[in-house]
């Protein structure tokens, strides 16, 4: 029985991520209806938890995140020069 539910919730967890990672536009208005629902509700900490972060960058859902920061430029490997 326990097991059934700590699989049941790893499958639900784990269709959430592809979801959101497959279909980032559909996923962003879904989770944005389901929290202005809750607002409505009353539900004030699951409606601030299922709110999407704000869209920044290229928006597109091609992978950058508004969390992630800027790439560092690495600095270039420099050849030993023997005298």
């Amino acid at each position: 029985m326990i097991e059934g539910l700590i699989v049941a919730a790893l499958v639900i967890w784990s269709a959430v991520v592809v979801f959101k990672k497959v279909f980032p536009k559909a996923a962003f208005s879904v989770f944005m209806s389901l929290s202005n629902i809750f607002e409505k509700q009353g539900w004030k900490a699951a409606a601030k938890w299922l709110k999407p972060a704000a869209v920044s960058g290229c928006g597109g859902g091609c992978g950058c995140s508004a969390a992630e920061e800027p790439a560092q430029k690495k600095t270039e490997v420099q050849a030993v020069k023997w005298k």
